[in-house]
Formats: C-alpha cells, sequence, structure tokens
C-alpha cells in the first residue's frame, strides 16, 4: 500500500471511530453523567485530530456566533465577578458550546437522522426506568421522584422533554421510520408526567402547541383537550400538582416571585457583569426580599434573569440573539414542504421552545447535561444538509 493510500485509511479509521464514539456520547447523555464527559473528552480529541490530518478549517452553523459571543461575555463578567476565581471556575461550562461544531462535522448528511433515532431510542428505555422507579420503587412523591439513570429528577423531566419534541416531530413531519416514535411518545409523556415537574410539563406543553401549529394551527386546539383528559387519568399526586401550578399561596409559587424581585435588584446594582457565574447565591442573603420562602437559592428559576443577575444585560441581549438566530433558522427549515430535514428542524424548533417555557421556572440553560443534549438536537438539522463525503487532503 502506498503512503498516500495508507494516510487516506488512517483517517477513513479515524473518522468511522469520531462517529463511533460521537454516537456513545449522545447515547449516554440520557444514562450517565460520568459517562457522557468521558465520551465527550474523546470525541473532541478525535474531532481535533480530524481537523489536522485533513487540513480542515473550522465550520460553523451561524447561531454558534451568539454562543461564542455570550461565552466572551462570560468570561468579562466572571473577571469582574465578587468571586472571580470561582466564577471563572464555574465558567468551565462553557466548553460544552464546542458540541455545535463537532455534531456539525460529524453528524452530517443522512447520519442526523441516525442520530436523532438514537436520542429516542435511548429516551424510550429511560422513560421505561422511570416508569418502573414509579410503579415498584415509590418514586411517587415530591421527596422522592422518578429520575430514570440521572442524577436529578429535573435532568431527568429536561431530557424526556426534549426526547418527547424529536418523536413527536418526526411523527408529525417524518416521511418513514414514524410507527417508532407513534410508541415511544406515550411512554415518554407517561414517565414526563410522573416526574411531577411542573416546568417540564409547561415546556413540552409549549413544544407540543409549537410542533402542532407548523403542522396546521388548527391542531393547537388539541392541547387543552389533552392536557384535560390527562388530568383526568392521573393519579391524585400528580393532579394535585397541577393544580397546584395556578395557587399563588403555594410556597415554591410564592418564592419564584420573590425570587424574580431579588434578581431585579441584583441587575440593577450590577446591569454591566453581574453578580459573577455562580455567584446568586452568595449574594442572595443581601437581596432576598420579605416575602422569600426559602432562606439561600442557588439561582433564581428563570434563565433570563439568571443570565443577567450573575452574567449581565449584554449577556441577556446576546443569549436572546443566540434564540432568535437559531429560532428564525430553524422556522426557514421548516417551512421548506420538502426536504429530509423538515423533521429534525421542527424538532429542534420544539424543544427551543419547550427550552424556553420551561425556562421561566428553571434554570435548565445551565444544566450541563440537559445543555448538551439540547445543543445536540439544535445542530442536527443544520448537519444533516451537508454532504456526508469528506474531501481528502493527501
Amino acid at each position: 500500500m502506498t503512503a498516500p493510500a495508507l494516510r487516506t485509511a488512517r483517517m477513513d479509521r479515524l473518522e468511522t471511530l469520531s462517529l463511533s464514539v460521537l454516537l456513545c456520547f449522545v447515547a449516554a447523555l440520557q444514562l450517565s453523567v460520568a459517562a457522557s464527559g468521558v465520551l465527550l473528552a474523546l470525541t473532541l480529541l478525535c474531532w481535533g485530530a480530524l481537523l489536522v490530518l485533513r487540513e480542515e478549517q473550522l465550520e460553523v452553523p451561524a447561531f454558534f456566533w451568539p454562543l461564542a459571543a455570550y461565552a466572551a461575555v462570560t468570561l468579562v463578567s466572571s473577571t469582574a465577578s465578587v468571586d472571580p476565581g470561582l466564577s471563572l471556575v464555574d465558567s468551565k461550562q462553557l466548553v460544552l458550546f464546542l458540541i455545535v461544531p463537532l455534531v456539525y462535522r460529524l453528524a452530517r448528511g443522512h447520519r442526523a437522522h441516525l442520530f436523532a433515532s438514537v436520542i429516542i431510542a435511548v429516551g424510550a428505555a429511560s422513560a421505561l426506568v422511570g416508569l418502573f422507579q414509579y410503579g415498584f420503587l415509590h418514586f411517587d412523591n415530591l421527596g422522592r421522584r422518578p429520575q430514570g439513570a440521572l442524577t436529578h429528577y429535573m435532568t431527568y423531566s429536561g431530557s424526556l422533554m426534549l426526547v418527547a419534541c424529536v418523536a413527536a416531530a418526526r411523527l408529525l413531519f417524518g416521511s418513514r421510520d414514524r410507527v417508532w416514535p407513534l410508541l415511544v411518545l406515550p411512554a415518554v409523556l407517561v414517565a414526563l408526567g410522573l416526574t411531577f415537574t411542573r416546568s417540564a410539563w409547561v415546556g413540552v406543553c409549549v413544544g407540543m402547541a409549537v410542533l402542532l401549529a407548523l403542522r396546521d394551527r388548527r391542531l393547537v386546539a388539541a392541547v387543552p383537550l389533552a392536557l384535560a383528559l390527562a388530568v383526568i387519568l392521573a393519579p391524585a399526586s400528580v393532579t394535585d400538582r397541577v393544580y397546584s401550578i395556578f395557587d399563588m399561596k403555594d410556597p415554591t409559587n410564592r418564592d419564584r416571585v420573590a425570587m424574580l424581585k431579588s434578581g431585579a435588584a441584583m441587575v440593577e446594582d450590577h446591569p454591566l457583569t453581574g453578580v459573577g457565574p455562580d455567584q446568586v447565591k452568595a449574594v442572595y442573603h443581601q437581596y432576598r426580599v420579605p416575602e422569600s420562602v426559602q432562606p439561600l437559592n442557588v439561582h433564581l428559576h428563570n434563565v433570563p434573569m439568571q443570565i443577567a443577575a450573575e452574567r449581565g444585560l449584554p449577556a441577556l441581549i446576546v443569549w436572546l440573539w443566540f434564540v432568535g438566530l437559531v429560532a428564525r433558522d430553524l422556522y426557514r427549515r421548516v417551512c421548506r414542504r420538502t426536504g429530509a430535514t423538515r423533521a429534525l428542524a421542527a424538532g429542534a424548533l420544539a424543544s427551543l421552545a419547550a427550552m424556553l417555557g420551561a425556562g421561566l421556572f428553571e434554570y435548565n440553560f445551565g444544566d450541563s447535561e440537559f445543555l448538551m443534549l439540547l445543543l445536540v438536537v439544535l445542530t442536527l438539522p443544520f448537519a444533516a444538509e451537508r454532504p456526508e463525503s469528506i474531501t481528502r487532503h493527501i
């Protein structure tokens, strides 16, 4: 074998290895925090080696640049933080933004649909684990909720929320492989309902409403009907949790309103750089209002308010730029009446809407496990438009 042919064979093996490790990483996102972290590091190493060996230029979708700007503003905020050292350590989460160019490079063409299938399949398994926990292990109350294979019920419910959006999008907009999501979706939605996580309930309702509106605006009327049916059939504990959403005497509801007031005061005192990443908990006692319920909150349970309070108004503006840009680009792809990426784009747009809906009541954009899966889902429609073949430099 000649030297150029040998080099090409090595690059092909590295390409295959990179794709395989990335698939394992995406699968692990709903199964193990530790495993997903290790696999992400390995995938980043393989991707870096590919860029060097193939002499490729870094290519990214347009929405990556607002994320890069958000990272830059975050680092500025960290230097002006009330505790720069801790804020800089917390900013390591910014590395997760590299998932976007990573998926954009490796999950190209029809591979993107394979990644979506993996997300749905693992989500189905994760939902079954949650159902087992609820039915047999007595994870059936607010003190002990289903959490699947993950470490926290809110991360678990957020992941199920995204899976539900991806599966429903394939069911509504896909041209094939629609039986599998039809079987998976009910289990995912039931498992999500049994987590007692109200923010995720709001998010999945928003995501489903977006999907139905994109398919046919008249279908949106099905959302309240489905919700009414779910409330009728749900266990009493779940029904009581639904009613608590509208109860302003509920302690958690009152505390969320109080946190918004505290956050607004933080923004007023630190409008440009915020109090610093991961520093809301350090200064919360200074801004705690009399009507607060909890003596301490580590974050403000609201994504826009949390970003503005800990990173400043410029960071919030950049984040809104990211949301607006990716929403616009995804909507344009959904509006194409033909194209294999339409289901992926619809699922990504619904996932974004679900994140925003749930993010009014929790800081899900700051949850690393949730954020990783969200970034994968958002990038897949753009990666699917790229040719699978790579120009080789010999």
